[in-house]
């Protein structure tokens, strides 16, 4: 395939060339009307040329509005493109397609998917794109603004498969953990599909991100186990940092000497007054009866 390198192409400006065309008219006009006072027929060999090129002439004005293109087809061969905005006239026989250089939102719909541990999933993106070449937008893909629809799709597609919906793994991104970072892979992704057709990536973040309605309730559950028992895990360390820190302050300034089975005794009760639940309710050992 002949690799398409976008280039300027020819112009006129457009005010110059309908002067010129005026010009034609009054010709025209003015051989008419010297042909039929003469009654000379020879004037309709002068006249019939003029009028069809007259006629002609005007299919090659254009007007270019900021941000947007005209790719310029010439009988089947790429001639150039305008950018410049204006009012311009070119070769009359060009084809002339219209190409958009502002900025595009392209929302994708719900995706049903698989995450990374095969929990079916939705999400849905939103992708900021231009296009910056508008002949590769024209010549290398049918449809570009189709493409680039379907394409996102697929690389949106590829990105949640590819991670977890969510981790407990620090040193792991997830879909709902990292969206910064999710937004970037995601970016790189569609931009490496849309390069093709001549497109810019500009932007794209998850807009929005669940599990499916028939795992919704059981992932809850098992978000808030996960919850609980993390939380469980720093309580349990942070009571044992207190404990040895309590054996150690009683032992190092001699408030009193504890054998094994009373430390035990005493790890126990502290263990149990600072992981428990419930509020624990102290009991004060004032000594045996009979002492």
């Amino acid at each position: 395939m002949e690799a398409i390198v976008e280039k300027s192409a020819k112009k006129t400006n457009g005010f110059l060339a309908l002067f010129i065309v005026i010009l034609l008219i009054v010709i025209d006009i003015y051989v008419l009307r010297n042909g039929i006072i003469t009654e000379d027929t020879n004037f309709l060999w002068i006249f019939i040329p003029l009028i069809i090129i007259t006629s002609i002439s005007f299919g090659g004005f254009t007007v270019i509005q900021p941000n947007d293109s005209r790719v310029l087809i010439l009988f089947g061969k790429y001639i150039g493109t305008i950018w410049d905005s204006g009012f311009w006239w070119v070769n009359p026989f060009t084809e002339k397609k219209k190409v958009s250089l502002r900025i595009h939102n392209f929302n994708s719909e719900k995706i049903k998917v698989n995450d990374l541990h095969g929990n079916p999933i939705e999400i849905a993106a939103v992708i900021v794109w231009r296009v910056v070449d508008s002949a590769r937008a024209i010549f290398d893909v049918q449809n570009y603004e189709q493409f680039v629809a379907i394409q996102s799709e697929t690389a949106i597609r590829g990105l949640a498969s590819g991670y977890a919906y969510d981790t407990s793994e620090e040193d792991k991104y997830s879909l709902r953990g990292n969206p910064q970072e999710i937004s970037e892979e995601l970016k790189k992704q569609v931009q490496s599909r849309l390069e093709i057709a001549g497109v810019n990536v500009l932007e794209s973040r998850i807009s929005y991100l669940a599990y499916a309605p028939e795992i919704a309730q059981a992932m809850l559950r098992r978000q808030q186990a996960q919850a609980v028992v993390a939380a469980r895990t720093k309580i349990v360390e942070g009571a044992v940092g207190m404990v040895e820190m309590a054996l150690k302050a009683l032992s190092e300034q001699h408030i009193v000497d504890l054998d094994e089975e009373k430390k035990a005794t005493m790890v126990n009760n502290l263990m149990v007054a600072l992981v428990s639940e419930v509020q624990a309710t102290p009991v004060i050992n004032t000594g045996t009866l009979y002492q």
